[in-house]
């Protein structure tokens, strides 16, 4: 499958801060050996010197009550309170470097977000959503066991050159979510007809999106627990153009099309 990645076109190396603590489930790719980089924290750099970015790594929260200006974009592969103890060791981060961060993308900060980040900051009540949800635009609820299912395109991203409508099937471990914010691009589509377990009997849902949070260009997608899953190019495509767009280098339309492709993603079984 051929596939078109974007190019990166600024003047001169951006960079790309990869947070990766885990205050509840610790994945596999993130998990470090020692001092060594994670799975997902080798491949993520590895993608960033063939696009022309620069990837720091890091599980201590408090890098954000530091400079965030050294960053164009930001990625969380987290789970959990991030405030509180950690599985990984990693410092928490403190309640002004939550808000530091949310600022700064509202400010025009890029974000990107992988499987897990959605189970971080859960909300009070689905009447009281976590600024940190309404940031990334979801909230997980659960999973089932891991099982081959289809995405459905619903949109031309940047690096993904199949047509709309067309699908792709991964094994994953699939989330089921609620809490959608009102203005999301769907980019692929949960197909849930086929799937096994009762968290899946819903209509389907939005799997990848993208919004705008004030200025900030924010990035979702719910795959990435499994290693395969990272070394598969179309998601490597995926990430490619994740960060083209947050980084402000690929255009792209956001206007909402939850509404239409998914007009019934906040149906579920609880």
């Amino acid at each position: 499958m051929a596939l078109a990645l974007p190019a990166f076109g600024a003047s001169s190396r951006q960079k790309i801060l990869y947070f990766t603590r885990s205050g509840g489930f610790e994945h596999s790719v993130v998990k470090r050996s020692g001092i060594a980089l994670s799975y997902s924290e080798n491949i993520l750099t590895e993608i960033g010197r063939k696009c022309g970015f620069d990837v720091e790594c890091t599980k201590d929260g408090r890098v954000f009550d530091g400079n965030l200006d050294q960053y164009d974009a930001i990625a969380f592969y987290t789970s959990g309170d991030l405030t509180g103890p950690s599985k990984d060791g990693g410092p928490p981060m403190t309640l002004q470097g939550k808000r530091k961060l949310l600022d700064a993308i509202s400010a025009g900060k890029g974000f990107v977000g992988l499987h897990a980040c959605t189970d971080s900051f859960h909300s009070k009540s689905d009447a009281e959503i976590d600024p940190y949800i309404a940031m990334v635009g979801g909230e997980f609820v659960i999973h089932g066991a891991q099982q081959e299912a289809s995405l459905v395109i619903a949109g031309g991203f940047p690096g993904m050159n199949l047509g709309m409508g067309e699908g792709i099937a991964f094994t994953e471990e699939w989330y089921a979510m609620k809490n959608f914010a009102k203005d999301l691009h769907v980019v692929l589509v949960q197909e849930t007809a086929m799937m096994k377990g009762d968290m899946y009997q819903r209509p389907d849902y939005p799997e990848t999106w993208v919004h705008m949070y004030g200025k900030g260009r924010v990035f979702y997608t719910s795959l990435g627990h499994r290693e395969d899953v990272w070394v598969n190019p179309f998601f490597q495509a995926i990430l490619q153009g994740a960060f083209a767009w947050t980084l402000g280098n690929a255009k792209f339309d956001v206007t909402p099309n939850i509404d239409k492709v998914t007009p019934r993603a906040g149906e579920m079984k609880l």
